[in-house]
């Protein structure tokens, strides 16, 4: 997992969580949204880490 890819998923809980802990029910809040946006950056970037290939030996 590349470490934009790990922020995202950090972020993405936290926001999450804040919502869990903010709201008793259940209304789109925006750290609702922004857990939403997180979570599909973190696909995107898990999905972008896969096509990149690293080639540690340089020819």
């Amino acid at each position: 997992m590349s470490k934009s890819a790990a922020g995202f998923f950090i972020l993405a809980l936290l926001s999450g969580i804040l919502h869990l802990s903010l709201v008793q029910d259940t209304f789109v809040t925006l750290p609702l949204i922004a857990s939403g946006v997180f979570s599909s950056l973190f696909v995107l970037a898990l999905i972008a880490g896969r096509r990149i290939k690293f080639d540690p030996v340089l020819r």
